[in-house]
Formats: C-alpha cells, structure tokens, sequence
C-alpha cells in the first residue's frame, strides 16, 4: 500500500511540476498577438508620466510600462499609451481595456481586495502634502482652518484630506474636480486657498503655475502613498511579468548594471551578474520570455536610479532627492528579491 501511495504522491508532484512548467498567460499572449502593450497612464504629470508636443511619453510610471514591452519585445516603443482619469483608471484596467495600470496609483488593501487588482510592487513612495500661495501667510497645515482645500475626486488623497482635518478638529471645505488638470486650473485661479496632492505631484505641478515662485510646498506630509503598477486578478504568470520587470530594474543598480555597460555585463564571471543578464540559467521561460529578459529591461530603460534620476530627481526639473527611494543598501525602501 505504501508503494502505492508513494507512487501516487509522485505523479502528483510531477503533474503539478509539469502544469507549472507549462503556465501561460493570456495576457501575455494577447498582448503578443497584438505586437503592443496597451498601458493605463495618467493625464499628463511631469516626472511621472507626460507626453511632449511630439506625442513621446516619458516618466518614472512611463519606464515601468517601457520595461515590460523591452522584456517581452525587445523594444520599449512598442507601447500604447492610453491616459485615464483617477475615476475611469480601474473600471478600464478591470474591463480589459488596458493590460497594466502605472500612473501613480496607491496601494490600498481595499484596491488590492475588493476591486480585484493585483499591486506588482512599489515604484515609488510617496506621501501627500499641501501647496498654498506665500502671499497667506500660512507655514503649516494645522492653520488652514477654514480653508478651502482643492483636490481631486476619487482619490487617497480627497479620504487622507477628511480623516486628517477631522482627526485635529480643523474645519474645512473641501473643493473636488474630476481630473488633475482641473484641480490644478482651480487653485491657479484662486477657487480655493490650498491645493493637496501627493507631494511629487505638487512639485510637478508647481513649475506648471504662471509665477512658481509665489507658492510653496507646507513641511507637513500626511499620509503614506505607495505607488506602483495594477494588473488584473487572475493571471499570475503576468503579474509576475510587471512584477519582475520592476525588480529587474531595483536589482540592476544594486548590481551596477547600467544602460552603458549592460552589453560588457554579458561578459561577467559574477554568478549574480550572470543570471541577471541570462547567461546562466533559465530564468525567463516560466514567465513565457527569454532568458535574457531582465538584459533587455536595462539595456532600454536602464536601472532603477537611471529612471528616477533622468525622471524626478538631479537629471530633471523636480530635483527632488532619493530619500524613500533610495536602495535599502543606502537607508531607502528599494528592495527586490534576488534572481536564483
């Protein structure tokens, strides 16, 4: 009887061994069918995600989605980039209209849950913060009693500005629109004495105002405002795909893998480097791609550091530091997981 049992325990394990082995993706497969990743973006934030007056994309949220179409294409142009509303964002994500989501959306349990989305990990982290005219003499959040606050409907950021005013017992009135570009308009127009956001988005939209000079960011950050990109419930093998094609590019600067010398790394005896760029093992076939996909992430976009600091940080107009973001080896948050 034990042989038996044993025997079936056996073939049980390489059914299951067999079926993984064997995982597709139907949205990888769509997604090839297609020749192009359909990627959910933002309306146009700078350092995020926003196109020039030629129509080319670029941002932190931009590279992620510029990422996966390097893994899977092998060219990081075969992108569509259709922009959505914070309202509009899940309902299209969960509808099939877009395979991914990556414009700054927090990750939130009831996201995570309820809506039927998966989060791949966190490309950003962020906390909202408040932006008013100098001219009124406010230098802190807790004297904005009696404040008109502009925001934007549907967000983290319009639940965080009611528990925190409430929770200090400020009375407010809050001023809601349906897109940023609105709420933006509002406050620059002067509907409203202060405008909240995450704090990125703040000084993104700072350097948009006629006279940036005349506003300022408040010390106060409210909240905490992970970012990162959304798939659907119900393919794992693709949410692996978005996930590790984020940690491939964190993993790539704490290995010193760089756009410029990513082809010299495909001649590294380090066995770290060398599974990184798939010239040891088989790392890429479970996920449907070639061995070589995490290679052609950096060779593309390059490295996490690369991304942030072209996009928000030194390399860019934000100039906003690493802080959060720097690598967990540099006292930030960045990890990822090895690839073995």
């Amino acid at each position: 009887m034990k042989q038996v049992i044993r025997a079936a325990l056996i073939a049980v394990t390489a059914a299951i061994c067999a079926s993984g082995a064997q995982a597709q993706s139907p949205t990888l497969a769509q997604v090839k069918n297609r020749g192009i990743l359909h990627c959910g973006s933002g309306t146009g934030l700078a350092g995020f995600g926003i196109p020039d007056q030629q129509g080319n994309w670029s941002g932190m949220d931009v590279d992620v989605c510029r990422a996966v179409a390097s893994a899977i294409f092998n060219d990081p142009a075969k992108v569509k980039f259709i922009p959505l509303s914070a309202k509009d964002r899940f309902t299209s994500l969960q509808s099939g209209e877009v395979d991914l989501l990556s414009r700054t959306t927090t990750w939130t349990i009831s996201r995570d849950t309820a809506l039927g989305l998966n989060f791949a990990g966190v490309n950003y982290y962020d906390g909202q913060g408040f932006m008013v005219r100098k001219k009124l003499g406010v230098d802190s959040v807790l004297k904005l009693a009696g404040a008109s606050i502009c925001t934007q409907q549907g967000t983290t950021t319009e639940l965080n500005l009611a528990d925190y005013f409430r929770s200090n017992k400020i009375k407010y009135e809050v001023v809601a629109f349906a897109s940023n570009q609105e709420t933006v308009k509002a406050y620059e127009a002067g509907r409203c004495d202060a405008f909240t956001t995450d704090a990125s988005g703040l000084y993104a939209e700072r350097l948009t105002l006629s006279n940036p000079d005349d506003h300022m960011v408040l010390p106060e950050i409210i909240s905490k405002e992970p970012l990162g990109p959304v798939v659907r419930h119900g393919d794992d093998v693709w949410l692996d795909i978005v996930k590790w094609s984020l940690f491939a590019m964190i993993n790539a600067e704490e290995l010193g893998v760089t756009k410029a010398n990513a082809d010299e790394m495909l001649k590294s005896d380090n066995p770290e480097v060398k599974r990184f760029v798939g010239t040891e093992g088989k790392f890429g076939e479970p996920m449907g791609l070639t061995n070589d996909w995490a290679y052609r992430i950096v060779k593309h976009v390059g490295n996490y550091g690369e991304s942030f600091e072209r996009n928000v940080g030194s390399g860019s107009l934000l100039k906003i530091a690493r802080g959060q973001n720097a690598l967990w080896t540099k006292g930030g948050l960045q990890y990822a997981p090895p690839i073995r």
